[in-house]
């Protein structure tokens, strides 16, 4: 059995790594599942974020919304599709934080995710946010949110045959040639 293809793409805010991402894997693949970490609330900025990153996705997409368990969703879904987007794993840390998990919870969860993304039988793309390039936050929660978030990333590079920075709209392969 040969290893799945896997990408992390990283970037900061509107870097652009979720079009890259998303347009990436539209070229490659016809029967596409977007994984969302983001549902509906009422949030009316979030809900216009969630609405126009649906209009720009064409046919050959099926979303669905799952902001806590990513990795139930990849292991159910993965042979009704031909690839796996999951977009963001940031936002779902966030969404970890935000139920009260421990730091040893989530680094359980993120742990399990990675090798289910290595063991899938589809390629999986998955988008994160690059936080450590910015200041040091002023809060307890921010500089532990920061620190899981850095943490994952690493965990879900090690993971993945491909990594890619996008900063400017521009992809920069960090591991793996840019495919």
């Amino acid at each position: 059995m040969s290893t799945p293809f896997t990408m992390l793409v990283l970037g900061g805010c509107r870097s652009g790594k979720s079009r890259f991402a998303e347009e990436w894997v539209a070229a490659r693949f016809p029967r596409r599942i977007f994984l969302a970490t983001m549902a509906r609330t009422d949030d009316q900025e979030m809900d216009h974020r969630i609405t126009s990153h649906r209009a720009r996705r064409t046919e050959g997409w099926r979303t669905v919304e799952e902001p806590l368990d990513p990795l139930r969703v990849l292991r159910s879904e993965q042979h009704e599709t031909d690839v796996i987007l999951i977009d963001c794993l940031t936002l779902w840390l966030t969404n970890l934080l935000l139920h009260e998990l421990t730091d040893a919870e989530i680094e359980g969860a993120v742990a399990e995710l990675a090798q289910g993304v290595a063991a899938s039988a589809v390629p999986v793309v998955m988008v994160a946010n690059e936080v450590g390039l910015g200041l040091v936050p002023e809060s307890p929660l921010g500089r532990r949110f920061r620190d899981l978030a850095g943490w994952a990333n690493q965990q879900m590079a090690a993971a993945c045959s491909h990594v890619v920075l996008v900063t400017a709209g521009l992809p920069l392969a960090l591991k793996g040639t840019l495919p």
